[in-house]
This record gives C-alpha cells, sequence and structure tokens, in this order.
C-alpha cells in the first residue's frame, strides 16, 4: 500500500502532538512532508529528527537560527521561517493537511491547502468560521475532502451516510467545562481556574474559550457551513462524561450517535485513515463500567455564548468573524489578567452590536478584514480593561 503524505500544520499544539503519536505506532502508512510551527523550536527539531519531514517551518522568525543549529547534524531537511513561508509550504500537495494551527492564523494555509488539492483534516476552526462558503466552494472545485477532527463533527461526519432530506437536526455535545454545575461567580475567575478542564487536555485559548462556551458555539457556527444545516436544525446538550460525541436526529424518530472515551486521537485516526478504520490502542467503550450517562440543557442565562453566536449567524455576511475575532482579543485579554472573566462575553456582545455590517467577494477580502477589523474590536475591549 503506498503511504500517505501528510503535512502538519501545528504540529507541536496538542492535536498536532497527538496526530504525531498515532501516526508514530504506524510508520510504514505515512510519510511527513512538512512541519509547521509557531514557536516551539525545541519540539519541533525533536520532531524533525524522529519523522524527517522534506520541510519545517517555525512562524516566530526569531527562533530561525536556534531550530536551525539543534538541526544542524541532519540533511535533507528545508528549514523555513516566516509568515510567507507557512503560506507557501501549504501550497505542497500532499494525501492529508492536518490544519491546527490556533485562530485566525489558520485561514490562509487552509485556503492554500485546499487550492493545492490536498485533503483536509480539519482542528482550525475558525477557517471555516470566517470563510465557509470560500473554502467549500473551493474543496468542490478541487474535489477536496474536508473531514473534521473536533470529535463532535467527526462523530457527524461520521453518520452522514444519508440524504439532508433524511434528517431533523443534530446535537452536538459539550463538556460543560471547568464551571458546570458549580455555583460560581465568573467576575471573580482566575486564569488558572478557567484553563483546568476536566476532561480534555487543551492548550489555555480553547480551554477558556470551553469554560466561557464559546468553543461550542464556535462549533455550531462550524456545523452550519460544514454540514449545509439551517441554524435551528443545531442543538448543543452538555454531556459531562462526554462518551457521546455527536447525534444525528432522523425524521422516522430514530437518533445515531458516535461514542467513544473522550480521546482524540480517535477522531485523528479516523481522519488519518479516511475513508478506512486501522486499530489503534484504545480503552474500550463499557457501558457498564461507566454506569450512567448525563445529559443537560445549556443554561443560556450562564452561558450566552449559543445566543449570540446564532444571532450572529442569523444576520451573516461579517458577524460570525466579528463573533470569532472580538473572543480572540478578549480572551488574550483575560490571559494576560487585562479583564476579568466575565468580559469576554460581553465584549462579543458588544462588537456583534458595533461593528458596521458587510459583506465579502472574495477570500482576499476576508484575510484583510481579519486583520483590520482588529483595531475596530480592541477599542471596545479597551473599555473592559481593569
Amino acid at each position: 500500500m503506498k503511504k500517505k503524505d501528510v503535512s502538519i500544520f501545528g504540529s507541536t499544539g496538542s492535536i498536532g502532538v497527538s496526530a504525531l503519536s498515532v501516526i508514530s505506532d504506524n510508520l510504514s502508512n505515512f510519510n511527513i512532508i512538512a512541519l509547521i510551527a509557531n514557536d516551539n523550536y525545541k519540539l519541533l527539531a525533536a520532531q524533525a529528527r524522529k519523522f524527517r519531514p522534506k520541510y519545517i517551518v517555525i512562524k516566530n522568525s526569531s527562533y530561525y537560527l536556534k531550530i536551525k543549529d539543534e538541526l544542524s547534524d541532519i540533511e535533507n531537511i528545508t528549514i523555513l521561517h516566516g509568515d510567507n513561508a507557512v503560506s507557501k509550504t501549504a501550497l505542497i500537495k500532499c494525501d492529508l493537511f492536518i490544519s491546527a494551527i490556533v485562530g485566525v492564523d489558520g485561514l490562509l494555509p487552509t485556503y492554500n491547502a485546499i487550492c493545492s488539492g490536498s485533503n483536509i483534516a480539519l482542528a482550525n476552526k475558525e477557517s471555516i468560521i470566517c470563510a465557509g462558503n470560500f473554502m467549500l466552494d473551493l474543496a468542490r472545485k478541487k474535489n477536496v475532502k474536508i473531514i473534521p477532527i473536533d470529535s463532535e463533527h467527526n462523530a457527524i461526519f461520521q453518520l452522514l451516510n444519508s440524504k439532508l432530506s433524511d434528517i431533523n437536526n443534530i446535537t452536538i455535545t459539550a463538556s460543560g467545562g471547568p464551571f458546570f454545575n458549580k455555583n460560581i461567580n465568573f467576575k471573580n475567575v482566575t486564569v488558572k481556574q478557567a484553563v483546568k478542564h476536566p476532561i480534555w487536555s487543551m492548550g489555555k485559548k480553547i480551554s477558556v474559550d470551553s469554560a466561557t462556551m464559546v468553543n461550542k458555539a464556535l462549533e455550531v457556527i462550524e456545523a452550519y457551513y460544514l454540514f449545509s444545516l439551517k441554524i435551528e436544525q443545531i442543538n448543543v446538550i452538555i454531556h459531562p462524561q462526554s462518551i457521546i460525541h455527536g447525534i444525528i436526529n432522523y425524521k422516522d424518530g430514530s437518533s445515531h450517535s458516535v461514542m467513544s472515551f473522550p480521546d482524540m486521537k480517535i477522531p485523528i485516526s479516523y481522519c488519518l485513515t479516511y475513508p478506512k478504520r486501522r486499530y489503534i490502542y484504545h480503552q474500550d467503550l463499557n457501558l457498564a463500567k461507566i454506569g450512567k450517562l448525563e445529559f443537560y440543557e445549556v443554561d443560556e442565562n450562564k452561558y450566552q455564548a449559543i445566543k449570540l453566536c446564532k444571532a450572529a449567524l442569523k444576520i451573516g455576511g461579517n458577524m460570525p468573524i466579528i463573533f470569532n475575532m472580538a473572543n480572540e482579543i478578549a480572551v488574550k485579554y483575560f490571559l494576560n489578567e487585562m479583564i476579568t472573566f466575565d468580559k469576554i462575553i460581553n465584549i462579543i456582545n458588544d462588537s456583534i452590536n458595533s461593528v458596521k455590517y458587510c459583506n465579502f467577494s472574495n477570500i482576499d477580502n476576508i484575510i484583510n478584514y481579519c486583520q483590520e477589523v482588529k483595531n475596530q474590536i480592541i477599542p471596545i475591549a479597551n473599555k473592559y480593561h481593569r
């Protein structure tokens, strides 16, 4: 069997590390073409030494000489640096492009990878949130498959073997984050508390997003575009055990779900080996030992993100981008202790209500807008500076 050529953009993050762990157990099936990281040059160098990609890119150019020194004894690896190198390397066609760069920085590389004809394993949900129609239209033209990595969307993708007309709605699950069922004043939440997720091991930004339920709101927007659903067809429930990841509810009253222990290696393995399935080391699901699965409605007074994201989708145009960019700025402010935790949702709400509506004609407009609109959102965020 021909080896599958894989590029990982965001190789030192939690998704990238998990992907390389799966690949490490199946080295005979994969070639690593490119590994890209932001500034963790030591881990990137260690990955390059083990997997011997053709290219590595360190986005933060200040670490270029350091990583060159780390790999001075290794031949046949091209070492690049900077934003331009990230974008150009994405144009190198591969069998699977793992899009795991955090935030809007992943938009252009993902778009370029689709342009090259590479199939996409998508963890960078911002690419779809900010440019869903453009990404999906291009993917159709290029005959590119986009396979979501998020366990919830991966579950829905696995189940979508019926016509959309047969589907009544879908349900994606949320763990509830660290503050579910806790009587806590969001104003007093510390960074340490917000990033301590009870189930998943993730980076700081996405952990904060989970604590505010913004991550689930972003997943609603992603599902809206990925699966061509109506807003009212996308439901969210809290499921603390994170065993059921996604449910499709059909018009005849039947429902199908995907279940597994909360382990990102499982959906990553599905993306890597699609359309086949291969064995990976995993914990077998024993429902008798688990005993019970719990489900709860989302308290929209406590977690306003779901309601806000649906409002942004209904307005359309630039509003999903505003939702995403306002959150990126607000979370950065919170992690730097410039605002209190409760102000994150205020900044998103104020931004949606304050920034002027507009639409876009091409992907370049969107990329430029994502940079320019920060200048409109930052003054809104600064009002809540403590």
